[in-house]
């Protein structure tokens, strides 16, 4: 079982339902989402300190952080921090697979230039980059 943060933004959530939906429908493949999802937000009582925080654990037992990289994720405050958080807050880096949007012309350069891999929006090179480089 594969433990995954799905970074992604709560005003693009079709994007992210349909990721969960290619994830739940892969066979031979099981993990565990810690992703903070619109409908089961992190509870805190509001500073950006503690939000930081309850990522941090949310990240903590996962394999690899999953980042839809469309070009909305140069706009957002969080997903700068959540790379932060898997890139330095660990004894060892997180594995960021950034995902290109289906068709997207334009990705999110600050999320390439995050991730240690870069795949297609298709269920083999998701599954692909998740099974790499003996993550268990």
């Amino acid at each position: 079982m594969y433990n995954l943060f799905i970074s992604h933004s709560w005003a693009y959530t079709d994007s992210y339902e349909k990721l969960i939906s290619m994830l739940n429908d892969a066979k031979y493949f099981t993990y565990k989402n810690y992703s903070v999802p619109k409908d089961d937000p992190v509870h805190t009582n509001g500073t950006d300190k503690e939000l930081y925080a309850a990522i941090l654990r949310k990240m903590q037992p996962c394999h690899a952080i999953l980042v839809l990289a469309g070009v909305y994720s140069s706009y957002s405050k969080w997903r700068s921090k959540e790379l932060k958080i898997a890139q330095s807050e660990f004894s060892a880096p997180k594995k960021i697979i950034a995902i290109q949007p289906w068709g997207a012309e334009r990705t999110s350069i600050e999320v390439k230039s995050a991730a240690t891999d870069i795949v297609a929006w298709n269920t083999s090179s998701i599954l692909g980059a998740i099974r790499t480089k003996n993550l268990l």
